[in-house]
């Protein structure tokens, strides 16, 4: 009885996440006339290339998601770095104020972003960073909770495999990059993906940096859709429907290796 239980639940809650994904594909397949109709449409319609044609025209599209392809793979790429060379040094130096370092870290996570947002603005504004993409990929390079992560993760990692490099005649960065990141691939995988994520669905700081619509990312560039007067839902469900489509993709094909990373990164003291 309770396993039924548990399915039934399962099959709800599957059934609730799934829903609003179906109404954002078949409100992107409408006209946003169509959208506001009673009964609203629960079928795929026609208009689904007139509303391709119309979100290229008003934001470029095509440009907006290169843009934020672009960014968020050199943020994802230079982030992971930091974090786990970060993490690494954390975990397996002996060093004066280590654990001072590490509070410090793990303090930086309970600030809250809105602080950071006028400082943050008055720097680049300083050094002409405004309006450019280093604005909205350099100052969060130092990830906090990736550089907790990977430290978890090199914590478990034995002391005798890296004496044995050295006595081999390994240096520390070849000890690291031969040794050390293939025997935690789950882990940085998982702050791969989550890096990424964070850097896709970017908003806030975006829309304060960037003024140029050729430098929009796609979180910006949806939330020039919504204008005073009129809203065009249907080319706003389609932008979002685009816009989540990688995100689905990536976790799908990286799901294990999420959750593992996740877990594997956890459990270790």
């Amino acid at each position: 009885m309770t396993r039924i239980v548990v399915r039934v639940l399962a099959v709800a809650g599957a059934l609730v996440s799934v829903v609003p994904f179906y109404w954002m594909i078949v409100a992107a397949t409408h006209s946003s006339s169509d959208l506001f109709a009673s009964p609203p449409p629960f079928l795929p319609g026609g208009e689904l290339l007139a509303n391709l044609v119309r979100l290229e025209e008003s934001v470029h599209f095509a440009r907006v998601l290169a843009t934020s392809l672009w960014t968020a793979l050199v943020y994802t790429a230079l982030s992971a770095l930091i974090s786990a060379m970060c993490g690494y040094g954390l975990a397996k130096y002996r060093f004066k104020g280590r654990g001072l370092l590490l509070g410090v870290v793990l303090a930086t996570m309970m600030i809250p972003f809105q602080v950071l947002l006028v400082p943050l603005f008055q720097m680049m504004a300083s050094v002409g960073w405004v309006d450019t993409y280093q604005s909205i990929i350099i100052p969060f390079l130092a990830n906090s909770f990736g550089i907790f992560l990977m430290r978890q993760a090199f914590i478990g990692f034995p002391d005798s495999l890296l004496e044995s490099g050295r006595l081999d005649g390994a240096g520390d960065l070849r000890i690291f990059y031969r040794i050390v990141l293939p025997c935690v691939r789950p882990q940085l995988g998982a702050l791969v993906i989550f890096t990424f994520m964070s850097q896709w669905n970017a908003f806030i700081w975006p829309l304060l940096m960037l003024n140029s619509a050729e430098h929009y990312t796609v979180p910006v560039a949806l939330n020039h859709l919504i204008g005073l007067s009129h809203v065009d839902y249907a080319g706003l469900m389609l932008g979002a429907f685009l816009a989540t489509l990688p995100l689905m993709l990536i976790f799908l094909l990286f799901q294990r290796q999420f959750v593992s990373g996740l877990l594997g990164g956890a459990v270790k003291a």
